[in-house]
């Protein structure tokens, strides 16, 4: 079995930027939870926010996600390296290697407004209306709120416990390829 990484963290902190170079890095297929609800909610006609507020009372939009993304990486991690990034799937993969990262609520901000000012950034993230920075920085404290909620509810945890991940990285004042160089070290020194 190769090695498997679990990604999780707050929105804005880099994961799904490190994810992608880490999984080249490491010749690792990615699996990114969170572009496969992103997804889901433009199925639905939804913005990702208010696919969050539904799967308040209808778990499966979580559940399904996360046994569709474990059962991908159980089978793809038979014949490569396997970097996960969502919240819930360190707990999924206990054997994982587990990181977090962290970030102010503020930095966030800044980071995901960028993005929605670039067109085709904005549409990846279907975070819906945002016309300000204070309207993005309120919808990351929602959606956090909201995140600890569904995951407590359905699974029992708080995945923003520390203690549960191998690694955790304040990505607040670093940039992502300081992020990268970090997890690189620490992932290698792991497989070996």
């Amino acid at each position: 079995m190769y090695p498997i990484v679990t990604i999780s963290g707050r929105a804005g902190s880099g994961k799904s930027t490190v994810g992608r170079s880490l999984a080249k890095k490491l010749k690792a297929k990615r699996i990114y939870v969170g572009g496969i609800r992103r997804d889901l909610a433009k199925k639905k006609g939804m913005t990702l926010s208010q696919l969050n507020n539904y799967a308040l009372t209808h778990p499966e939009t979580d559940i399904d996600i996360d046994k569709a993304a474990q059962k991908e990486a159980r089978k793809t991690a038979k014949k490569m390296p396997v970097v996960v990034e969502g919240r819930t799937q360190y707990y999924f993969f206990p054997k994982s290697i587990k990181l977090y990262f962290d970030v102010d609520f503020y930095e966030a901000a800044k980071r995901i407004w960028k993005d929605l000012q670039d067109k085709t950034k904005s549409a990846k993230r279907n975070e819906g209306e945002l016309k300000s920075f204070d309207e993005v920085l309120e919808s990351i404290k929602k959606r956090e709120k909201n995140d600890v909620r569904r995951y407590r509810k359905y699974y029992g945890i708080n995945y923003k416990s520390k203690k549960n991940f191998d690694l955790v990285i304040d990505t607040t004042k670093i940039s992502a390829e300081k992020v990268l160089e970090k997890v690189l070290v620490f992932v290698r020194s792991k497989i070996k």
